[in-house]
């Protein structure tokens, strides 16, 4: 299997990229992974040459800056569009990037495409629950306006990769909406409620944001900007909650004492509520595996990205998706 990963991309680049590459070949015995960006500054994080590890120099990269419609066309060398050309020809099964997330997608639908019969493609992370399973969100911002058969569509898309990336059988799929009963919601939601009740999966109804990491449901979908939000949401209460942890515990010697006995206890919490343990967000509906890593990303997050991209490609979730996008629009007529 060959993955491409955008070595520049990502507040820890290239270090993080590089560093996460190494420990994925360690892993997978038949993964290649080509990284683009700056040779030497990759060199410097590379202890030895590694038969499975190449690179593809460019000097050119994608800043947060760059306005995302116009890097394709404006930055044709930049390590995130060569990355994305090497799969559109086939060089790799699947790429990567921690990089600028609206160029990632803009550059993703230009160069590796849609799958046919899928109108919008959908960021999708998978987000923590209390249980340690998770669940997957999608749309989270590839698409702020919305249709009812676009949610038809992530819910598809979000079953078939739950079942067979995460293995767990016949996932249940959720609608985001302000309350559980099918009357409520906007047009669109009682729209795709319809839809998604005589769809080919688990669907379990309305869920509330409320109970989102209490594990309601497997698969959530929602619009994009809706999306963004829960997904926001989630992350900045997690930094504060432990944040003001923090300020707790360093108030007094006596609280100190007891910050130093359940320090490991806390930090499995933090990896608990961390989505980056799950991977990065896919780009459903491409024609290949595009998977965009959290700005952040150490290299820890960068393997698990890798991790789950090597189970994508592995299970054919583009074939199944394309199958069941066919046999839909054949049912309809």
């Amino acid at each position: 299997m060959k993955i491409a990963i955008d070595a520049m991309g990502g507040d820890h680049a290239p270090e993080a990229p590089v560093k996460g590459a190494l420990m994925a070949v360690d892993y997978y015995e038949d993964l290649e992974i080509t990284l683009y960006g700056d040779e030497e500054k990759i060199k410097t994080y590379l202890d030895s040459k590694h038969p499975r590890i190449h690179i593809h120099h460019t000097n050119e990269k994608v800043e947060n800056t760059d306005e995302p419609a116009r890097v394709v066309r404006k930055k044709k060398k930049a390590s995130m569009v060569l990355m994305a050309e090497a799969v559109k020809n086939k060089e790799a099964d699947a790429c990567i990037s921690a990089g600028n997330t609206g160029a990632l997608m803009s550059t993703g639908l230009f160069k590796v495409g849609r799958i046919k019969g899928i109108d919008r493609p959908a960021l999708s992370p998978t987000l923590p629950t209390v249980d340690g399973k998770g669940f997957l969100l999608l749309d989270v911002g590839a698409n702020v306006e919305t249709k009812p058969n676009h949610l038809l569509q992530y819910a598809i898309m979000g079953s078939i990769y739950v079942e067979n990336v995460r293995n767990i059988d016949q996932p249940r799929v959720g609608l985001l909406n302000v309350g559980t009963e099918e009357q409520k919601g906007s047009e669109l939601v009682k729209e795709a409620y319809q839809l998604l009740q005589h769809a080919p999966i688990n669907f379990v109804g309305n869920v509330e944001a409320r109970d989102l990491l209490e594990g309601v449901a497997d698969v959530v979908v929602t619009d994009g900007f809706s999306g963004n939000i829960a997904l926001k949401s989630i992350e900045g209460t997690a930094l504060t909650m432990f944040s003001m942890i923090k300020d707790t515990y360093m108030k007094s010697t006596k609280t100190k004492l007891a910050a130093a006995l359940v320090k490991s206890d806390l930090k499995g919490l933090k990896d608990q509520l961390d989505y980056s343990e799950y991977g990065g967000a896919g780009l459903f509906g491409l024609s290949a595996p595009v998977i965009k890593a959290h700005g952040s990303s150490n290299e820890r997050a960068i393997l698990n990205a890798i991790k789950q991209t090597y189970h994508l490609v592995e299970a054919n979730v583009v074939d199944l998706i394309e199958k069941e996008v066919k046999a839909l629009q054949e049912r309809e007529g």
